[in-house]
């Protein structure tokens, strides 16, 4: 494992199990509308090293764990670590810009910076395949992305959960953004993919400039 990636998942996991055992901590260091509003902009992404529990850290972990080498093998770790950590702040900013008026929402993860990794390895391997332990087949990784991203934009638009689904989206849109100004030649060589992970993007604009998220 690269030693940078390495480094990642052992701080969140070490950040996370204080956030399990130190409530003060916990609270200290989530993103919270209230607090970030008055000045706690580092909540922004210290909140993306907490963690809700064991299963929340361990899955999002694991999917990092999965798809960062494929990052890295094409960007190299610098700009990897700039997807990571521009992802995680682009999730931060559109959840606050969907919640700014909702003093009390909360959230926590790397959720957002795990999509956005996720979003720019589908990006550079469209023809990975993923096995999900419900579906007895790969799934192809731009459908799997496609279809995340629609359900996020349900869950938006639902708010019948306490899942953070805007820095899910806000991740995506970041790793894709960040990826292709750093690879612009995708747009040439993979313009079909690059099109197709730019729709549930374009649906969510649009759907929030017409007032129905």
């Amino acid at each position: 494992m690269n030693p940078v990636l390495l480094i990642i998942i052992a701080v969140t996991a070490i950040v996370s199990y204080r956030g399990f055992n130190d409530s003060a901590f916990f609270r200290k260091y989530e993103f919270h509308i209230g607090s970030i509003r008055a000045g706690e902009h580092i909540r922004m992404i210290t909140s993306g090293f907490l963690h809700g529990d064991f299963g929340h850290l361990i899955f999002n972990m694991l999917t990092l764990y999965f798809f960062a080498p494929v990052v890295i093998s094409y960007m190299g770790v610098f700009h990897f670590l700039i997807v990571y950590f521009g992802s995680l702040i682009c999730g931060s900013l559109l959840s606050l810009y969907f919640h700014k008026d909702d003093y009390y929402y909360r959230a926590i993860g790397a959720s957002g910076a795990v999509t956005g990794v996720l979003y720019s390895a589908i990006l550079f391997q469209p023809d990975m395949s993923l096995y999900l332990f419900f579906i007895p087949i790969p799934i192809p990784a731009y459908l799997f992305g496609i279809g995340y991203l629609l359900y996020s934009i349900y869950g938006m638009k639902a708010k019948n959960d306490n899942i953070g689904h805007t820095a899910h989206f806000g991740g995506a849109i970041g790793g894709y953004i960040i990826t292709l100004s750093q690879e612009p030649s995708m747009l040439l060589d993979n313009t079909m993919m690059v099109i197709l992970l730019a729709i549930p993007i374009v649906i969510l604009f649009v759907l929030e400039k017409t007032g129905k998220l």
